[in-house]
């Protein structure tokens, strides 16, 4: 039996989002004539809006218009180091920080559970003291090169609870207390799931349902 601290990370440990500043970071550095692209990226977002794509697919066109069809490890790992440095220096809530050492201080074990790809997810939680990463996995080819393509589901809504679950029973864990923190009612089934839910600088639809049901709102700055 264990006692989990859950996350999600987009604008619960950071203010901001993370992925398309990712592939901007890529770009940016690796190749800039890929900036160029920024206008079909901007497309693809009114598509998602009026639902003729869905998440998984927005992040895989974006993924192939801003870093390529397939990226080799040398050539990511040093993109993802940099950024995880970045997004720690200007994106990062205070009081994120206060919870994830005060989850520890209390024994338990902390996971960050994210939408985001898992491959620079990682190691954003690696610095912030995370125990493991649940995250959206990426195709990795037989000579690891990643790949433009989701391997599986988005880890988002109702994925990302059955992603949660599956972890546990991939590591042979039971649950004690699970304590779940996130800004977003998207993350419903894992807030109804959990033993504690408190949400983080809610928007609107989630303080309505924090209210609902009597759930804690934290102020992480």
């Amino acid at each position: 039996m264990i006692d989990l601290a859950i996350y999600d990370m987009d604008r619960t440990i950071t203010r901001r989002a993370t992925w398309t500043p990712f592939l901007l970071h890529c770009a940016a550095r690796r190749a800039p004539w890929r900036l160029l692209a920024i206008p079909l990226v901007i497309a693809s977002m009114l598509l998602y809006v009026v639902k003729l794509i869905d998440r998984g697919k927005l992040k895989e066109i974006n993924h192939r218009l801003l870093l390529g069809g397939e990226t080799h490890p040398h050539v990511l790992g040093p993109l993802v180091e940099s950024f995880a440095d970045l997004t720690l220096e200007h994106n990062i809530r205070p009081g994120a920080r206060d919870a994830i050492a005060r989850d520890k201080a209390e024994g338990r074990r902390v996971v960050m559970a994210t939408a985001s790809y898992r491959f620079y997810a990682r190691a954003i939680a690696e610095r912030l003291g995370f125990d493991d990463t649940i995250g959206t996995n990426s195709i990795l080819g037989l000579d690891a090169r990643v790949h433009a393509k989701i391997d599986g589901v988005n880890c988002y809504g109702p994925a990302k609870l059955a992603m949660i679950e599956a972890w546990l029973a991939e590591h042979g864990l039971t649950r004690a207390h699970v304590r779940f923190y996130s800004d977003h009612a998207s993350d419903a089934p894992v807030f109804e799931w959990a033993d504690e839910a408190v949400a983080v600088n809610p928007h609107d639809r989630l303080a309505r349902l924090a209210k609902e049901r009597g759930w804690p709102v934290e102020d992480w700055g």
